[in-house]
């Protein structure tokens, strides 16, 4: 038997649940593509300004993101305070060039890295920063 290590499975993870606090106290979750920078120790997601997680967020810089084995047989959770990057107005501004690395980092090379850039803008994202203060997990083997 092998240990389990859930920053690992954080790291392999690209569906996660995010969960923030909502200003009645209750979670409020989504499903999100995390990217776990190890080294770091911070978990990146790209958010949309507006909607309830950024709200959230906003009014309670707390989060914590939950993986899970595409086997179902281990799980892990990371919790930690969130700072948002953005949203930006400018195609090539700092903002829009976080959420370029993220992607880069998450999915790989974009086709169209102008389109990309553009739809950052117009659809208002947000990059989500959540730094690791707390890591734990199970694994069922």
């Amino acid at each position: 038997m092998t240990d389990f290590d859930p920053k690992s499975l954080l790291a392999e993870s690209r569906l996660g649940v995010l969960a923030t606090i909502k200003a009645s106290g209750l979670p409020q979750l989504s499903p999100v593509t995390p990217f776990y920078d190890r080294e770091a120790g911070k978990i990146y997601v790209s958010v949309t300004d507006g909607r309830a997680k950024t709200a959230n967020v906003r009014r309670d810089p707390r989060a914590a993101l939950e993986v899970t084995h595409p086997e179902g047989w281990a799980w892990a959770t990371a919790e930690g305070p969130v700072e948002l990057i953005g949203p930006s107005s400018d195609p090539n501004g700092p903002e829009v060039e976080a959420l370029v690395d993220y992607y880069r980092r998450a999915a790989g090379e974009h086709p169209d890295w102008q389109e990309y850039r553009e739809v950052m803008v117009s659809d208002r994202r947000v990059l989500l920063v959540l730094t690791v203060d707390h890591v734990y997990g199970q694994s069922m083997r």
